[in-house]
């Protein structure tokens, strides 16, 4: 694929060499989007040239090579790569999210799990998992599934609950469950390819299965807990939530940006069906694309509004505050459901034309839809939101 060998590595990681490394493998994943969504995963080549860009890498600690971007400055870098294909974003932002362990592990076990430039984690949902405590680390027993991107993962994590030899549960002084996320190699899981989906197709989100797997203490982690990390960026005071959310809402921005564009293009040059008159003169036409400009332009000004000025606070105190935590949940689940709406509107606008998979539509709005099926597009969030205007205690499970 000509347009994906373009993309090649380079050893500056400054904000904007990374978002022009993005721009540069658009071309070469609309190319490769056919390819991608047969294959439920994405291709060899597609991978090679996201390594060599580097894109997996973005919010790995400056000690391990990695970019270490602003959260503000690695979700744009998502966005365009949605633009080119929904799931090699999907799988770039899921393997980010993840990569943000690297700070809560020792630097050996960071470089181990992270050093070689493919290295890649991915993990899972794992309900009814169990890690039993023994001499040395633990014995991990269960099954996780969603694993976007484990297909071309190098390590896997497993979250776990905490029990004693005995079958105690370990709890934390607050009587909450005490869960660690325990760090192995994918070639010590058992797969299994589950993954026939409507949209985003290409993610591979298998399901992974251990059975009491020794993982010993210092391959085992609790996730965004200070007294275990290791980096001290002002990237590490925020959580893989965020960035997830933040960067899932990207993936959106970047499919309907794409659709919008592609259907500005239609336009110019169809006319509809018994009518002399362009859609380019038709008023609704030129209505519904202003409209919807304007509503992706204004989804994605909240988002980068609320990582900017989320980023600032962490500067100055450390941490992040609970007002910080609404507003990225508040805007990255409104900019999902503002993409989703974008796409169903602009869909039924390209008439007939959309409705081959030839044309650049009809994958988009399955991929949009199952964007916003995932946990970070519940409508549900926009209670918790409500909660916190009415000053009652909002649900802090998603922030």
């Amino acid at each position: 694929m000509n347009d994906l060998a373009g993309a090649t590595s380079s050893t500056d990681l400054s904000a904007a060499a990374c978002l022009a490394r993005a721009r540069s493998l658009i071309p070469g994943l609309q190319a490769a989007a056919d390819r991608i969504e047969a294959n439920n995963e994405l291709p060899s080549d597609v991978l090679d040239a996201m390594h060599d860009a580097r894109m997996f890498r973005l919010l790995l600690p400056r000690s391990l090579g990695g970019a270490e971007l602003r959260p503000i400055d690695y979700i744009q870098c998502v966005e365009v790569i949605a633009q080119g294909d929904a799931s090699a974003a999907w799988c770039m932002n899921q393997g980010s999210g993840c990569s943000m362990a690297a700070a809560y592990v020792a630097p050996a076990i960071a470089r181990e799990v992270f050093g070689h430039p493919r290295d890649v984690l991915a993990w899972g949902q794992g309900p009814g998992a169990k890690a039993i405590r023994t001499d040395g680390g633990w014995r991990v027993t269960g099954s996780w599934t969603f694993a976007s991107g484990s297909r071309h993962a190098t390590w896997l994590g497993a979250h776990a609950p905490c029990f004693e030899a005995d079958g105690t549960p370990i709890r934390h002084p607050d009587g909450k469950s005490w869960e660690r996320t325990m760090l192995f190699r994918r070639d010590l899981a058992r797969i299994d390819d589950v993954w026939n989906v409507m949209g985003l197709r290409g993610t591979g989100s298998d399901t992974y299965t251990i059975k009491d797997l020794f993982v010993d203490d210092a391959h085992s982690l609790t996730r965004e807990y200070p007294p275990e990390r290791q980096e001290t960026g002002t990237l590490y005071a925020f959580q893989a939530m965020q960035l997830y959310a933040a960067g899932f809402a990207s993936v959106g921005l970047g499919v309907s940006r794409a659709m919008l564009d592609a259907f500005i293009e239609l336009a110019k040059t169809k006319s509809q069906a018994w009518s002399k008159e362009s859609l380019r003169d038709n008023q609704a036409v030129q209505s519904i694309i202003g409209y919807a400009d304007a509503s992706w332009k204004a989804a994605r000004a909240g988002l980068h509004a609320a990582m900017v000025d989320a980023w600032n606070q962490v500067s100055q105190s450390g941490e992040l505050t609970l007002e910080s935590r609404i507003a990225v949940r508040e805007s990255s689940t409104y900019a999902i459901h503002a993409a989703r709406d974008l796409c169903h509107h602009i869909f039924h606008e390209a008439g007939s034309t959309a409705i081959f998979s030839a044309a650049p539509f009809e994958r988009r709005l399955r991929d949009i839809n199952s964007v916003s099926q995932q946990t970070q597009g519940r409508r549900t969030h926009f209670e918790t939101i409500g909660q916190y205007l009415l000053g009652m205690p909002p649900d802090r499970r998603w922030l």
